[in-house]
């Protein structure tokens, strides 16, 4: 930020501080870009019926920071600098009061559209005192004592403006869009007839380019990690609206064969999104999928994973089990997949059974467990969503005795904030 110097004993000049206000602008200007970026941001500027209520619309006390230029005009004894780019902000302290009217002809309706825009103006005319050389006792009113007012204050403001989209058969009227250099901050609609405006009646714009978030709401990317290992629910802690989950549904059991090995379990499917707009001190039900499990004391297909989820947000499905029973090759269970992420992933098939070694197929990975070769039971999956291993056999000519697959690993879901 640039400084104006002065020194003791010299003569003071109006540009001395005029350079000191343009230098502060400049500073802020480009504080406030290096923050918001170059892009309008509308802070407040909330729309509201009156109260009581009438044919008028409220906008709440608020700013807009928008592109601008310098100084369109003479800034005192400053020239014009309409080339240089500047964001500045028009603040906005006390509410402003639109009046709309009703269509002239029943059916119809209107839908208006209110829009924002910075405004620079001066204000504040008074006439001056001048020093006057010849009498200093008596000084000039105005510059060479004409008398004439001049403008004390720059100010920056909030203008407003209603745009109408023509009158229409109610539901059939068009939504104007917002002109060039101004944004969009609501849409009032009104029918024939109508005499109050409700709050039914106003729809934020779209495309209102509103601050999404303040200094308290943010937080240095996510801080802390918070992890499910069984169904709960997450309370969303004090500041936080924002949170990136991640979910592995439950992986399936290894088959259990009669007289062959038994095929691996699926893996779980898994998902990942980044959620907004949570509130704080709410709460969020987790389900965390339970691993498949196996058949024990008989022969089947190993049991299907559970779906994990984050509330109705996001959610992974369960692997299926690896194959068992009395079929003629127990074939490796198919993986669950992710639903509503922003990233969905499938889970890895459990392997077939290789018959000629008497071994069971491997489960879906990571995390899956191992096939067992001989009668031994597979090994369940240590990670999780991670497939059971198949059971094996004890020979390999199909005439032997199957052994029990593997359990599924459980699911999980890790929160971020």
């Amino acid at each position: 930020m640039d400084r104006i110097i002065v020194y003791p004993a010299s003569i003071p000049l109006d540009t001395d501080l005029l350079n000191t206000n343009r230098n502060t602008l400049i500073a802020l200007g480009a504080l406030a870009q290096a923050t918001l970026g170059a892009a309008p941001v509308v802070d407040g500027l909330s729309i509201a019926p009156t109260l009581p209520a009438s044919m008028a619309i409220t906008i709440a006390p608020g700013s807009i920071t928008q592109l601008s230029t310098l100084d369109q005009n003479a800034y005192g004894s400053l020239p014009a600098d309409a080339t240089e780019p500047l964001l500045k902000m028009g603040i906005n302290l006390t509410p402003t009061t639109l009046t709309l009217t009703a269509p002239a002809l029943s059916g119809q309706a209107i839908s208006y559209l209110i829009e924002a825009a910075f405004v620079e103006s001066d204000a504040a005319a008074t006439v001056l005192p001048y020093y006057n050389a010849a009498n200093p006792t008596q000084p000039f009113l105005g510059p060479n004592n004409t008398g004439v007012a001049q403008a004390t204050s720059r100010i920056e403001r909030v203008q407003f403006q209603v745009k109408s989209g023509g009158p229409g058969l109610i539901g059939q009227q068009m939504i104007p869009t917002a002109d060039a250099g101004w944004s969009p901050l609501a849409v009032v609609t009104v029918q024939y007839g109508q005499t109050q405006i409700t709050a039914a009646a106003i729809t934020p714009a779209a495309q209102a380019p509103l601050l999404a978030f303040k200094l308290p709401d943010l937080r240095p990317g996510f801080a802390q990690i918070q992890s499910f290992t069984a169904t709960g629910w997450f309370s969303v802690p004090a500041g936080v609206t924002r949170v990136k989950v991640s979910v592995t549904g439950g992986g399936g059991a290894g088959g259990t064969h009669a007289t062959l090995p038994g095929g691996g379990g699926g893996a779980g499917g898994s998902a990942m999104r980044v959620i907004t707009g949570l509130t704080s001190g709410s709460a969020v039900w987790v389900t965390v999928g339970s691993g498949g499990a196996p058949v024990i004391g008989s022969t089947g297909n190993g049991g299907n994973g559970g779906a994990s989820s984050f509330g109705t947000y996001v959610s992974a499905t369960g692997g299926s089990g690896g194959g068992g029973g009395t079929a003629s090759i127990a074939a490796g269970g198919a993986g669950g997949a992710g639903v509503g992420g922003d990233v969905n992933l499938n889970g890895g098939y459990g392997t077939d059974c290789i018959l000629s070694a008497g071994r069971g197929g491997d489960g879906g990975g990571p995390g899956n467990g191992r096939g067992s070769t001989g009668p031994t039971a597979g090994i369940a999956a240590p990670g999780p969503g991670g497939g059971g291993g198949g059971g094996g056999a004890s020979n390999t000519q199909g005439t032997g005795i199957g052994s029990p697959g593997g359990a599924g690993g459980n699911g999980l879901v890790i929160i971020e904030y």
